[in-house]
């Protein structure tokens, strides 16, 4: 395990047809115990830096196989500018031709590897660079924080997460609604928040989600990958997403996400999307922190009786039957209601297709807009 866990932040842009290459550099930055989070094919520049100032990275590692490096790694440093994130060091991996190398790295990129460069070699590099990188000091970014600054609120969340002596400090009292959402591992969580979060952004609500992942219990490292669920289209400054690993913490959660969640809603967000791990029977921790935890499920995922067990059922504010589109649907949907009686909302929903998800967001945003007690 890597004396110090780096957060790194994985991306291919353009048009790379295949992410092989990446996918084993995802895997052995975890077994090194570090966080990775990886965004999946064919992204944007903007999109990636993004990515990496919400997620407060200390390493951006960017793969091109296509040749185009003289073209997306100008664009890459033009966006690690615009959103204030210019200390983040760009590692660059790929088909590179060595006569470019020196031009590459006068644009800004700390560092090349070619497909010959060894795992060893690349993790050092990363190693000695995310020892380097800096995250502000407190009275910083309490400040800008204070002014509705992003790149403070991230880097905020990271010593949150890192435990820095908070000496009192506590954020703003908010006014969110947070909405736990769980469900057991590839239900469509993380499919399924992003289209909820868009479809509420079309109420002009301000939306954050904080997606948990488990760790290892070998390295301590963590792949986050729910956010690479999430990456569509041109960013919205409106719409803030942050991936966090589950440590030790049994539950569904991770540490320190009740202040992560109080911080988000300081900053004023209205929703708070609260995403679990892949969550069995008795993860429900997250009933501690969501005032509504809306539990995902798939057709043909239970009977009657599966459904009237404690704990995960027990706790869920309303249901979702996700995929709905496959055999079984209709089914399930009958034993559950027939399980839970007519008390708390049921929706058939097919996230690939946008169905349902619409309804889902009208329940939310009424009752974000119901006054307490109502």
């Amino acid at each position: 395990m890597s004396e110090r866990r780096h957060r790194i932040l994985l991306a291919k842009i353009g048009l790379d047809g295949h992410d092989r290459g990446v996918k084993v550099l995802a895997r052995t930055f975890r077994d090194a115990g570090h966080d990775v989070i990886y965004t999946g094919l064919w992204q944007t520049a903007q999109a990636t830096m993004c990515a990496a100032m919400q997620e407060d990275v200390d390493v951006v590692g960017v793969s091109l196989l296509s040749a185009a490096h003289m073209t997306v790694m100008p664009e890459v440093l033009k966006w690690r500018k615009d959103y204030g994130i210019e200390h983040v060091p760009v590692v660059l991996g790929g088909i590179i031709p060595t006569a470019d190398y020196d031009a590459v790295r006068a644009m800004g990129v700390a560092a090349i590897f070619n497909p010959g460069s060894s795992l060893e070699e690349i993790l050092k590099e990363f190693g000695r660079l995310g020892a380097e990188a800096s995250h502000g000091t407190l009275e910083e970014v309490r400040a800008g924080y204070a002014t509705g600054d992003q790149v403070a609120l991230a880097k905020l969340i990271t010593h949150v997460q890192r435990g820095t002596d908070s000496d009192g400090w506590t954020p703003p009292e908010g006014n969110a609604l947070v909405l736990g959402v769980t469900g057991s591992p590839g239900v469509g969580k993380s499919s399924f928040i992003d289209k909820l979060g868009r479809a509420l952004r079309g109420s002009d609500l301000k939306v954050a989600v904080v997606a948990v992942d488990p760790s290892s219990p070998v390295s301590g490292g963590a792949l986050l990958g729910d956010r690479l669920r999430m990456m569509h289209g041109t960013p919205d400054e409106r719409f803030f997403i942050r991936s966090l690993s589950s440590g030790d913490v049994l539950g569904g959660l991770g540490p320190k996400v009740k202040e992560v969640v109080a911080l988000l809603g300081g900053f004023g967000f209205d929703i708070i999307l609260l995403e679990t791990v892949g969550a069995g029977q008795s993860d429900v921790a997250v009933r501690e922190l969501a005032s509504q935890t809306m539990l995902l499920l798939m057709p043909d995922s239970g009977d009657a009786v599966q459904f009237s067990k404690a704990g995960l059922m027990e706790i869920a504010s309303c249901f979702v039957v996700n995929k709905c589109d496959l055999e079984g649907a209709d089914r399930t949907l009958a034993q559950l209601t027939s399980a839970i009686g007519a008390d708390r909302p049921v929706w058939k929903v097919n996230t690939l297709h946008n169905e349902g998800i619409d309804q889902v967001a009208d329940w939310v945003v009424e009752l974000k807009r119901t006054p307490p007690g109502k």
